[in-house]
């Protein structure tokens, strides 16, 4: 057990950070600050106009501690894409129990048998995958076995460097609040995603119809997923740029506005990848395999017909996709508007930047969706489609952090416009 006194809340030493560093003119305490995209820190954590970091001590521990960050935002990554290959390869429902620890595999002929048996009783199996030879079983066996041992393997690369840190005494107490509650909804998603399978382990209500996720299940554990991702990133860039990248207070006022405009596009963006959860519990993706029209027509008859209304946004398979087809092109048209009205704000060249790569992975990833739905969601193009959702939403967040106010403090150190060179 970690004692409490293990998160330090304490003035920081001066120290040299990235690009940026702090030096004192003898008797005049006066900062000169060179100005890129990573940030100064120095003394004075506890004043009012000062910075407080999230990280004490030197350098090393903020990197330390940022690539720790950084690599576990990445596993989460990786994890997200896996579980994608996992639903379209269908070998989620595999394993029919779950334990918290995890379990061996299966290590003998006799072990493949008694999971085979086990797997032959579910509903997949008897409506789906009937004839299925233990070979084949055993592919899905392990996709979905690699992809529980994986998020077992993201906690412990977590919760042994973070119980490191705090002993060392580089852990604030606000960032040990922040990751003790992403550690804990990490140890959730197991929980979820469980409780997602389970969903799927018991009889559908009529036999013509296939056994699988609910899709409420499938977008929880898919938005927990998003969740926990969104904030490793953000936290780890607040680590290694804890201010943003401003040369001028011209530059400020420009990410202001930037930032108005950022913001509910970056909702959106958010909102747009959980539709797609309710496209895949759905199976939407292999219904209406044309574009732009949704087969001879531009809106299908029956996108109200469930009943109460609200079902069908979430239950009807045509109303669930020409959702996802209006929320991709609303993302795209108010990236490419977020383009547009922002051409001409002076602004930081990061910033410029850091929108138009936005705006061309957006492209992408239409281009993306629309390739698997015309393919009939390949393997290959749907674990794509999840990645580019996800890459879309890193620049988004990432584009957001830029955005930021800087500390009273920097902003005072300012000149009114960058210097050119």
């Amino acid at each position: 057990m970690v004692p409490f006194h293990a998160f330090k809340e304490q003035p920081m030493k001066p120290f040299f950070y990235g690009h940026r560093y702090l030096s004192f003119i003898k008797g005049h305490n006066v900062p000169h600050i060179r100005r890129n995209v990573s940030t100064t820190v120095t003394a004075g954590m506890e004043s009012k106009e000062g910075l407080k970091l999230l990280v004490v001590g030197e350098p090393r521990a903020h990197k330390m501690v940022g690539i720790w960050l950084f690599g576990s935002a990445a596993w989460v990554f990786s994890m997200v894409v896996l579980g994608g290959i996992t639903r379209l390869t269908r070998s989620g429902l595999s394993m029919t129990d779950w334990k918290f620890t995890g379990s061996l595999p299966p290590l003998s002929d006799e072990d493949w048998l008694n999971e085979f048996e086990k797997y032959r009783q579910s509903p997949e199996y008897k409506r789906v995958n009937r004839g299925m030879s233990i070979e084949d079983f055993k592919f899905i066996y392990w996709m979905e076995y690699a992809h529980r041992m994986w998020g077992r393997g993201l906690g412990i690369m977590f919760a042994l460097p973070f119980s490191y840190f705090l002993r060392k005494g580089y852990i604030t107490l606000r960032l040990g609040v922040k990751l003790s509650g992403l550690f804990a909804l990490g140890a959730g998603q197991g929980l979820i995603g469980w409780w997602m399978v389970k969903s799927s382990l018991e009889e559908p209500p009529s036999e013509y119809v296939q056994p699988r996720v609910s899709p409420y299940r499938l977008a929880a554990h898919l938005t927990s997923a998003f969740v926990i991702y969104s904030g490793l990133l953000w936290t780890a860039l607040s680590v290694v740029m804890p201010e943003p990248p401003a040369e001028s207070v011209a530059w400020v006022h420009g990410a202001a506005k930037v930032k108005r405009l950022a913001l509910p596009v970056g909702l959106i963006v958010g909102i747009t990848a959980i539709s797609g959860a309710f496209v895949a519990g759905n199976d939407a993706g292999h219904a209406y395999n044309t574009f732009p029209k949704m087969g001879d027509t531009w809106i299908p008859d029956d996108i109200f017909e469930m009943k109460p209304l609200i079902r069908n946004f979430f239950e009807n398979t045509s109303t669930v996709q020409l959702d996802h087809r209006i929320l991709a092109t609303s993302t795209l048209a108010s990236l490419g508007a977020l383009w547009w009205f922002t051409r001409k704000v002076d602004m930081h060249p990061t910033i410029r930047s850091l929108i138009g790569s936005t705006v061309g992975m957006a492209g992408v990833q239409v281009t993306l969706g629309v390739s698997t739905l015309l393919s009939y969601v390949p393997v290959s193009l749907g674990s794509a489609h999840q990645a580019g959702a996800l890459t879309l939403l890193t620049l988004m967040i990432i584009l957001n952090h830029t955005l930021r106010k800087p500390s009273l403090s920097l902003l005072k150190s300012l000149p009114q416009v960058a210097k050119t060179v």
